[in-house]
């Protein structure tokens, strides 16, 4: 699917109330071809990464950017790379979600991540995944948020892989070191 060109971008964000920031991503650049999507999952992402949200960011971008490597997905992990980093979560900690299980890294509140394989597995957070994320989300706000973050970022997933978007010029793909997943049965 074509982006539309940065100009045509940002009018359209500004004509929609989406904030022009996001016209610069080239997921929304592709989402502006349909202003009223663009704009409900831009309302979306502001909530889930910047207002009202109840999820320890951490959690929120190492569930992330497992979804972006278990999938196959180069934009998301790509982008939620620079967006921990820029959270200033330890690079390790972030590689550590390509092969959680064996990742001494990973705290026993950072494991919450097994709901991620388990939503991308079967469709649900399986019992032992949610006791564990219940002994460390301890409010209902934290656990539904858990369940909407995955939930729309697998989402995302599908989106920018269906619609090819394009990382941003300027931007390597796969950081830090360029390893790129195999995506199928994965560790």
């Amino acid at each position: 699917m074509p982006v539309l060109d940065l100009p045509n971008a940002r009018d359209a964000a500004r004509r929609h109330g989406l904030p022009e920031a996001f016209a610069e991503l080239s997921v929304f650049r592709i989402l502006l071809r349909h202003p009223t999507v663009a704009l409900r999952l831009g309302d979306l992402l502001q909530t889930l990464l910047f207002t009202g949200n109840a999820l320890d960011p951490r959690l929120r971008e190492l569930l992330i950017l497992r979804i972006g490597w278990r999938t196959g997905a180069v934009y998301e992990w790509t982008q939620h790379w620079r967006v921990a980093r820029g959270l200033d979560i330890p690079e390790a900690d972030l590689l550590a979600v390509r092969r959680w299980r064996e990742a001494a890294e990973l705290s026993e509140a950072d494991r919450a991540v097994q709901a991620t394989d388990d939503t991308l597995d079967t469709g649900a957070i399986g019992d032992e995944a949610w006791a564990a994320c219940c002994r460390h989300l301890r409010s209902d706000q934290e656990r539904i948020e858990l369940v909407i973050a995955l939930g729309n970022w697998t989402m995302f997933s599908q989106l920018l892989q269906s619609l090819q978007a394009p990382i941003e010029d300027g931007v390597a793909a796969w950081p830090p070191d360029g390893e790129v997943p195999f995506v199928g049965t994965q560790p």
